[in-house]
């Protein structure tokens, strides 16, 4: 069975990871066969805007891309906030014609993100990815149907661990984003921290894969 990275910037190409290759409009590559479009809140551009979300509305609509994203908000840049929820809005409605989930990075507005998600009845699923913060994030996010995506922080933050274990099972994915160690070694960590034996893991997010992503593989 396949292992499955739910969001990387590093295509590579291997048969036995099925990649989630995060994929900017301004930069789209028709040579990765599956992937993730959208715009970074760090990578807005205003003169660019307009273009970038034609690009996202086709790419939605077609077999490759799986999935919205990353987009979000970022309370840690200087973009200011009001700006890039416009940016996150329009690329909210375009995913909405079709039940691609979104993948998202959020830095400090998770309370924004759940009451986007309400206010404009998101159907689609969201995966935060990254995740990084405590149980109480945690339970707020999940209590809200948003599914928690970890790799780098939880090979670096040991206190991430009890987080993970608190994660229903049915509601987690693994990635490797921009980090240097690979998705057998996030698995292996993950294995260990559920008390999960590796191939009963792999399934697992097998399952939670076609569950959100409508695929089954």
């Amino acid at each position: 069975m396949n292992y499955i990275n739910l969001h990387t910037h590093s295509f590579k190409n291997q048969e036995t990871i099925l990649e989630v290759v995060n994929q900017y409009p301004w930069e789209f590559s028709g040579a990765i066969p599956q992937y993730s479009i959208g715009i970074h809140p760090w990578y807005f551009n205003q003169e660019r805007l307009s273009g970038d979300l034609d690009i996202i509305a086709n790419k939605l609509h077609e077999t490759n891309c799986l999935a919205l994203g990353e987009c979000g908000l970022d309370k840690r840049i200087e973009i200011p906030l009001n700006e890039q929820i416009e940016v996150f809005q329009q690329q909210l409605e375009l995913v909405q014609k079709t039940t691609k989930p979104i993948i998202l990075h959020c830095v400090a507005a998770y309370q924004e993100v759940i009451a986007i998600k309400k206010e404009m009845n998101i159907e689609n699923p969201i995966i935060i990815h990254g995740f990084s913060k405590n149980e109480q994030v945690a339970k707020s996010l999940l209590d809200n149907h948003f599914y928690l995506s970890f790799g780098k922080y939880l090979l670096r933050n040991p206190d991430l661990e009890k987080v993970f274990k608190f994660v229903p099972n049915d509601m987690f994915f693994l990635e490797t984003d921009t980090i240097e160690e690979t998705i057998e070694q996030v698995y292996e960590k993950a294995a260990s921290i559920k008390e999960m034996p590796l191939d009963l893991l792999k399934k697992q997010v097998h399952g939670n894969f076609a569950k959100v992503f409508n695929q089954n593989k």
